[in-house]
């Protein structure tokens, strides 16, 4: 079997009598020097001759590939499936749009290793990143070690050169859920996390803060098979209270499940909310409650927030607003 040869800026060279670094020039967008119909002749050639080229190395070859890279964090929590996770997928769908929109690229890389970001990065002469789902040793770290200006979604260390933190009024958020449960009279409610420090413990101390007094804190595992061997273990307790606020969507969706199965009804029998915005199109429970961030806003500001580093803008926090969308998951308390 005769395997074709792939064919080389060498080759094109040769066969039109020109320099490998005028053909170079031409792939590589460098035409000012050359003239229009040595352009033309090289295109030409290029097309005929089925050129493949590195993408690789033009990119690497221009001042600004036009890339811009997201880094997710592939956290045990998520089983294997980061992508599918509500947040993460409807971050990518506003960082997909609004990177279309300033006519420039997106890569997706998903990793539990720091150190492959740089590699991730540097390969494709990024103009940026933005990561979701990583912690201030990260940032740190990778600071130290890399010179591509970034943006981090909910990070919990303090801005410093060519970073950016775009938070979320986390503590707002729980406020509002707190203040929903008691309007409509629940006097005993949880709020279910798999840990209770920064973001989620932000969102705790804001529900406390709105419910008073009665509001507890439930500490969950992150795989799905110990969580439901945990609720059925816990079911009592989840019998003691009206309401529940799951610090997210996917928390929350996941609990429904679970009462549903148990013969628990939502919201006749427990009132549940959520955090992230998940849309109402999407489930198959009641519609869910939730605290919606503006992904479409979030995505933008983090482009402006690229654009500013680049040009030696210095790091800086900044806190998005987040609005409570009552829908079908909540009602007034049940008799009991």
């Amino acid at each position: 079997m005769t395997v074709e040869r792939r064919v080389r800026i060498a080759d094109i060279a040769e066969e039109l009598g020109l320099s490998t670094a005028t053909v170079s020039n031409v792939i590589h967008g460098k035409t000012n020097k050359v003239s229009d119909e040595t352009v033309r002749r090289v295109q030409a050639l290029l097309e005929e001759r089925q050129y493949i080229p590195n993408m690789a190395g033009i990119l690497l070859a221009q001042n600004s590939s036009g890339i811009i890279g997201v880094a997710v964090n592939r956290h045990e929590k998520y089983e294997g499936r980061p992508l599918e996770d509500p947040f993460i997928a409807s971050s990518l769908n506003y960082l997909s749009q609004e990177i279309e929109r300033a006519r420039k690229f997106l890569m997706v890389k998903t990793t539990t290793e720091i150190s492959e970001i740089i590699a991730f990065a540097s390969m494709w002469n990024m103009e940026g990143l933005i990561l979701i789902g990583f912690c201030q040793q990260d940032f740190v770290w990778l600071r130290q070690h890399m010179r591509i200006p970034f943006v981090a979604y909910d990070a919990d260390s303090p801005a410093t050169e060519r970073i950016t933190l775009l938070n979320l009024d986390n503590f707002d958020g729980g406020f509002q859920v707190g203040r929903l449960f008691r309007r409509l009279g629940h006097q005993a409610a949880l709020c279910i996390t798999d840990n209770d420090t920064f973001l989620d413990h932000d969102r705790y101390e804001g529900f406390r803060a709105g419910f008073g007094d009665g509001a507890d804190l439930m500490l969950i595992p992150m795989r799905k098979e110990d969580r439901m061997a945990f609720y059925r273990a816990n079911l009592e307790v989840f019998r003691r209270v009206t309401a529940v606020f799951a610090v997210s969507d996917y928390y929350a969706l996941d609990l429904m499940g679970f009462l549903a199965a148990q013969g628990i009804r939502t919201p006749e029998d427990m009132s549940v909310a959520g955090f992230d915005g998940a849309p109402a199109g999407t489930q198959s429970f009641p519609t869910l409650t939730t605290v919606r961030q503006d992904g479409a806003l979030r995505a933008r500001t983090a482009l402006e927030q690229l654009a500013q580093l680049r040009t030696g803008h210095p790091g800086t926090t900044i806190t998005l607003p987040v609005t409570l969308i009552e829908r079908e998951s909540t009602g007034e308390r049940p008799e009991r």
